[in-house]
């Protein structure tokens, strides 16, 4: 015998089912259709000047603006001057030949980070916030202005990110696979500080358990103090790199130098290691052009 709700029929007595099967439902929902309806509304939620804010939600907006700083240059002697300020305060004067361009290439600072004596890389990405955020949501919020966000696509040996919002600097604290726990990404969100000078650098500092690197500092053989880099994304790229006693120093280039894949070239002026990638001509003329006077 079929079944009086078998519909898989085709032909009128087919349509006739359905049709029956139609009306047993609306008289079904009827009853439940009132039942709601009589129910008292939900009392109204707070209004707009009383909500507090989604820390999470305020820091998804897409920024796909260059996360860096194009300081003012003048010209003496021939030369281009900028005046530019390491992550750790220190400033410094750099000339360079005009068409290296360094201040419309941009600056932005890089720090290295120790977590109870974990190194992490502390990175301003080229793109500003985009290239971690992606346009998607954040994993959790630490603070108003940092954030835990997945692993970008194709990021090797790295994985989750912290994103820290520094005025207009957005900073990315990078973990290993092995990942900071809980309580070390809670530390560095507290500990983790960052200031913009009048002239739009970034300045950083530490505490608690929350170190930073200091200039000569290295990590696998690659320095990881504070250093400043011109360039990047397709460009050629340049890196300042404070290093006491760089004579005997000037191997050891910056991993973003490094990865990429182009050719390198580095020269110690005083107690600063150039680094550069690019071209050749490139090359030479930033290795021979460049000069830095710490203040």
């Amino acid at each position: 015998m079929t079944d009086q709700f078998d519909v898989i029929e085709a032909g009128e007595r087919g349509r006739r089912r359905w049709i029956g099967l139609v009306v047993v439902l609306a008289l079904l929902l009827v009853p439940v259709i009132g039942l709601l309806a009589s129910r008292d509304p939900e009392p109204p939620g707070p209004g707009p000047a009383t909500a507090a804010p989604d820390p999470i939600q305020s820091l998804t907006r897409i920024d796909s603006v260059p996360n860096m700083l194009h300081p003012p240059a003048s010209t003496k002697a021939g030369l281009e001057v900028i005046q530019v300020t390491f992550p750790d305060g220190r400033r410094a004067e750099v000339r360079y030949p005009p068409e290296l361009e360094l201040s419309e290439m941009g600056v932005r600072p890089y720090q290295g980070v120790r977590i109870d004596g974990q190194y992490r890389p502390l990175v301003a990405p080229y793109s500003g916030a985009i290239e971690v955020t992606r346009g998607g949501k954040p994993i959790r919020s630490f603070a108003p202005n940092v954030t835990l966000w997945p692993h970008p696509p194709g990021s090797g040996t790295f994985g989750e990110v912290l994103l820290f919002e520094f005025g207009p600097w957005r900073m990315t604290l990078e973990d290993r696979q092995d990942g900071l726990t809980f309580e070390q990404r809670a530390a560095a969100a507290e500990h983790l500080r960052g200031k913009v000078t009048k002239d739009g650098s970034l300045v950083l500092s530490g505490g608690g358990n929350v170190e930073l690197a200091g200039p000569g500092e290295t990590e696998r053989g690659r320095p990881v103090g504070p250093q400043l880099w011109f360039g990047g994304g397709a460009v050629s790229m340049v890196a300042l790199v404070p290093t006491p006693n760089c004579a005997k120093l000037a191997d050891r280039l910056p991993v973003a130098i490094i990865a990429r894949g182009r050719p390198t070239s580095s020269v110690c002026t005083g107690d600063v290691l150039v680094a550069v990638a690019g071209p050749e001509e490139f090359r030479a003329k930033a290795l021979a052009g460049i000069r830095i006077t710490l203040k």
